[in-house]
């Protein structure tokens, strides 16, 4: 399976393209290719071809081949997105056809960010007819922690605010508990009881001064997004490109502006 993932979420971004192994009867699922009444009647379901990029290679879900990992400047995604898209398939001599599924970055993160990222994914899933994981960059965070059990899952915010996500992790799999934001102070009473897992350095470093269990991994790309993105499909954790939506958990200045005004 060929996944296109794709993460605007912060000050920068990137892309990856992603091959994973798939079964050709799992495959099928995953595709939608469910047996017509004729494939039932003539005892040939499962028979029809499955797309060329499902069929290619044989590559563990734990060691997928990361065909490429694109980096993406901040503050012009918009302008970058779809052009960096097209490059990385002409190079690898790919039809945009081939790619099976999207996995993107639906937040938290820039408001702008995560537009643009989900805006173009949102658009060539529609037209090439293709599922969509949205991917919690909490959760990624939460994977990446050394152990199973609870962990909070933390990157900073801005504003003395930071993301939090809550998680229950057990052999390769997570549930969220929670996903909200606090001031700093909320959440460091919280995380001293709490196994906490960030990229963010300046975060860690203060929670250390507090003598808080932190664990400091590198900024998770887009690959990252593929992999659990590759999790959901194979779940059936899919979304329409109507369906998709950011996760902003922070209110947009608007909203905030909105909710404080006084009626008359």
């Amino acid at each position: 399976m060929l996944i296109l993932a794709v993460d605007t979420s912060g000050k920068d971004g990137s892309l990856a393209l992603v091959r994973f192994e798939a079964a050709e009867d799992h495959g099928r699922s995953l595709l939608g290719l469910k047996p017509t009444e004729q494939e039932v009647a003539t005892g040939t379901a499962g028979s029809r071809a499955l797309p060329a990029a499902l069929k290619k290679h044989s590559v563990s879900p734990r060691n997928p081949e990361v065909l490429e990992i694109v980096a993406l400047e901040g503050g012009t995604f918009s302008a970058q997105l779809i052009p960096q898209i097209s490059a990385l398939l002409l190079k690898h001599s790919l039809p945009k056809h081939d790619i099976d599924a999207f996995a993107v970055a639906s937040g938290p993160g820039s408001f702008t960010g995560l537009r643009v990222g989900l805006a173009a994914v949102k658009a060539l899933a529609e037209v090439l007819k293709k599922p969509i994981a949205s991917v919690s960059l909490l959760e990624i965070v939460a994977r990446c922690g050394e152990k199973g059990g609870p962990v909070i899952a933390a990157l900073d915010a801005g504003r003395g605010e930071v993301y939090v996500g809550i998680y229950e992790c057990r052999d390769h799999a997570s549930s969220a508990v929670a996903e909200e934001l606090l001031t700093f102070d909320e959440f460091r009473s919280r995380a001293s009881v709490s196994r906490v897992v960030t990229p963010d350095r300046k975060l860690a470093e203060r929670l250390k001064e507090g003598n808080i269990n932190v664990t400091t991994i590198p900024q998770p790309r887009a690959d990252a997004v593929a992999r659990l993105g590759f999790e959901k499909i194979k779940n059936g954790e899919v979304f329409s490109p109507e369906a998709l939506d950011a996760t902003y958990i922070r209110r947009t200045d608007a909203e905030i502006m909105r909710s404080s005004r006084v009626p008359r």
